[in-house]
């Protein structure tokens, strides 16, 4: 089977306004552009066809979650104030978020567009999955919206698809630089999924804490391993061999969905880590190989930020190269971000530090292992 790829070139409509909405009306500095343009995500796109990739993947078209689907993560009076805002020539979802005119219908497609990517992997018709869907959802609560994110894309989609499905367990993955809080929040007291949020620490302010492990009967099912700035491949990989592959192995989920960041590159103008292409190679394969081992390969990845627009898609086409198992026509010397310059984030941060190793730690010794 092939890997499934999800796209629609609506998702390239949402607009977030320049970057002096953020500051309301703030006026002494020229308006700028936001991170979250359509830029890195329509690279992406070209760069698979040019690459080779492209036609060998299996186009999947996504719809739009219904209300009821979404209210079982948002609150209906949310979902509804949504709607009004982009029905009403737009307005603010949330705090500094833009909401455009017929912005609501575009996010619930993005929702629909993982929930696609999950009915795929689920019915058999693909080996994996990518959504490559926009606007991103990781950071939006049950209530409001934030940091670009309207609804939680993976939350709505998981739950959805648990009662569709018969799922028992799901894990979630969310390797994106920025901490992953509105998945957490969806899923804090629920045993049945076990969220895990791999980030550079405290890029959201407050969240993403060690000892932030659920509550209820969901405590011990959320794992936070905050990283410190500069954390490089070695320590995102020792992160999967000492804390996710052991935790996500011993939960024994139906599926694993990644929440698929890609602003912990090395030249994201969002994040401090510094990854590269062969970084999120490994991290894909990795994920793989425990998909393999604990759910039948029941894979999915929903994209999330990467706002670097041309280092992006050069990081995402290593994702693809290894859910698909082809090679593309793109080689290493291809690559402008895999050069010699680049020599010594690829070698210098291979090796755990000091410094990384006690962050490591402190997340290991949270492990919950509850079956």
């Amino acid at each position: 089977m092939k890997t499934g790829l999800v796209w629609d070139e609506r998702y390239m409509w949402y607009d977030f306004g320049s970057y002096a909405s953020v500051f309301n009306d703030y006026r002494f500095i020229q308006p700028g552009t936001q991170p979250e343009t359509p830029e890195s995500k329509r690279r992406i796109l070209n760069l698979l066809e040019t690459a080779g990739l492209l036609e060998q993947l299996k186009l999947i078209k996504p719809a739009c979650v219904s209300n009821e689907e979404l209210a079982l993560v948002h609150d209906l009076d949310y979902i509804n104030r949504v709607a009004e805002i982009s029905a009403d020539h737009g307005g603010y979802a949330g705090s500094g978020l833009l909401m455009p005119s017929g912005g609501f219908e575009l996010a619930a497609l993005a929702a629909g567009g993982t929930k696609a990517a999950i009915d795929a992997v689920l019915n058999k018709e693909v080996s994996n999955a990518y959504a490559l869907v926009r606007p991103p959802g990781h950071h939006a609560e049950k209530d409001t919206g934030m940091a670009l994110c309207v609804f939680s894309n993976i939350a709505v989609a998981v739950k959805s698809a648990m009662q569709e499905h018969g799922l028992r367990k799901v894990a979630i993955i969310d390797w994106d630089a920025h901490h992953g809080n509105g998945t957490e929040s969806a899923f804090y007291s629920d045993p049945s999924v076990l969220t895990l949020s791999i980030h550079q620490d405290q890029m959201i302010y407050g969240r993403g804490f060690v000892e932030h492990n659920g509550e209820g009967d969901g405590e011990g099912y959320n794992l936070n391993i905050p990283l410190p700035p500069g954390s490089g491949t070695g320590a995102y990989l020792t992160a999967f061999e000492r804390i996710i592959i052991p935790a996500v192995t011993q939960f024994g989920p139906d599926l694993i969905v990644v929440a698929s960041g890609l602003d912990a590159g090395f030249s994201d103008p969002t994040a401090r880590m510094l990854l590269h292409s062969e970084s999120f190679r490994l991290m894909t394969r990795y994920t793989m190989e425990l998909a393999a081992n604990v759910c039948s390969g029941n894979l999915v990845l929903s994209h999330e930020g990467g706002y670097d627009p041309t280092m992006t898609p050069f990081l995402a086409l290593a994702i693809f190269e290894e859910l698909s198992g082809l090679k593309s026509r793109i080689t290493k010397e291809d690559n402008p971000f895999e050069g010699p310059y680049t020599g010594f984030i690829v070698e210098e941060h291979q090796k755990l530090s000091e410094q990384q190793d006690q962050f490591l730690q402190r997340a290991e010794n949270m492990l919950r292992f509850i079956t």
